[in-house]
């Protein structure tokens, strides 16, 4: 599922592309995504100008003149620019049509995705529960610090959970874990306040260098204009279960964690 470098790599992808012009409206071939298309969705954008294109965890907010779009690329979805007459593929479901003879094509072969509409997205029941995002000003190891107080879940799974922290998918809660140099399954609570401000900045670095790369592309993943992210050719543990460590030489170890495959090096990260 694309995490948060993958949607933001298509939100600043999209965004010189669309804030500013008006969507002439939409044409719906699929309605049954994760959750049902609106039946109305072509009278309710038609005419309207995109004045913001923002991100929340991992969802794409659209802000129109009147109402927003709120956008989920799923497990295997997609959002690109094309001419209008593009030739419309199998799992090419839906597109918004652009002034300028363009349009945004949503292409999504698994279905998980969504194309919503919302009057106040801060309100939504995908959006009021997110936690805090992992680049803003406010998140830090301090942050983390008071957060973790008393838990006994495994600071890996904590970190993925959206309702405390949004955006920290599988891979990139690995990875920061191991430039922190923190074992995925020491309880949370148990993290010291400098441990927590390594786990902050190497958040926050992973992340930024994720973006930078265009993502990771694993399986279905590519930006706004077809192009696959690399960011997967620097990962030092997720996905080298049994490779030395880019460190210190030593086996990379997998294991299960919340039914998510979990690496780390056991001489780098400790408990």
């Amino acid at each position: 599922m694309p995490e948060l470098p993958e949607v933001e790599t298509v939100r600043r992808g999209l965004a010189p592309h669309l804030i500013g012009r008006r969507l002439l409206g939409a044409e719906v071939r699929e309605a049954r995504l994760r959750w049902p298309v609106p039946d109305d969705l072509d009278q309710l954008v038609a005419g309207r100008r995109i004045d913001k294109l923002e991100r929340r965890g991992k969802y794409l907010i659209a802000t129109l003149d009147r109402g927003h779009l709120i956008l989920h690329l799923g497990m295997s979805g997609s959002l690109r620019l094309s001419p209008v007459g593009t030739p419309i593929l199998k799992h090419d479901h839906l597109d918004l049509i652009l002034e300028g003879d363009q349009l945004l094509r949503y292409r999504d072969p698994r279905r998980f995705g969504a194309v919503l509409w919302s009057e106040a997205p801060e309100r939504h029941p995908l959006i009021a529960g997110l936690g805090v995002e992992p680049l803003d000003p406010a998140f830090d190891g301090d942050w983390l610090y008071t957060a973790s107080r008393g838990l006994r879940a495994p600071v890996k799974a904590w970190l993925m959970n959206a309702h405390i922290l949004v955006g920290v998918g599988n891979i990139y809660a690995n990875e920061a874990l191991f430039h922190a140099g923190i074992h995925p399954l020491l309880p949370a609570g148990r993290l010291t306040r400098p441990r927590c401000r390594r786990l902050a900045e190497a958040i926050r670095d992973t992340l930024t260098r994720a973006i930078a790369a265009g993502g990771s592309s694993l399986r279905d993943f590519v930006d706004s204009h077809g192009e696959p992210g690399y960011f997967q050719q620097t990962y030092y543990v997720y996905g080298r279960d049994g490779q030395p460590c880019r460190s210190c030489g030593a086996a990379i170890r997998l294991t299960r964690l919340g039914n998510r495959a979990t690496s780390f090096c056991p001489a780098c990260q400790k408990k």
